[in-house]
């Protein structure tokens, strides 16, 4: 696996092509997520996070995706990895990669990887090969 880039967004997850998958799943969540889905539908045209860069490290599920796409949408440049090896969902991931926004995580990894991904999510400017 190597880091790719795409749209001008650089990425490392497991297999992009689970993208389309990952939408249709997180089109399904936003119907479960009210709260942050009024959040979207409030504060999008004011953008009141415009500015803000938030490096997030939490596991990279569909309702985390909710959460990142929601954060994008108020205007905050957002790069994401997962904190724990095992809770990645990889059509998560390949969904918000193709949606352009940095993500690096994948189901499995070790701990090197691991580290890695966290280490590219707070440095995103000088992505290093694994």
């Amino acid at each position: 696996m190597k880091t790719e880039t795409m749209k001008d967004v650089q990425y490392k997850v497991k297999d992009i092509s689970l993208a389309d998958w990952g939408r249709k799943e997180i089109r399904l969540a936003e119907a479960e997520m009210p709260g942050l889905m009024s959040i979207r539908e409030e504060y999008a045209a004011s953008k009141p996070l415009k500015g803000a860069r938030i490096a997030g490290c939490l596991h990279m599920t569909i309702q985390t995706a909710v959460l990142i796409e929601t954060l994008t949408a108020l205007g905050a440049e957002v790069q994401w990895s997962s904190c724990n090896i095992f809770s990645t969902q990889d059509h998560a991931a390949a969904a918000i990669a193709d949606a352009g926004i940095p993500v690096f995580a994948w189901k499995g990894m070790n701990e090197k990887e691991f580290d890695w991904c966290i280490e590219q999510t707070l440095f995103l400017e000088k992505i290093e090969s694994l």
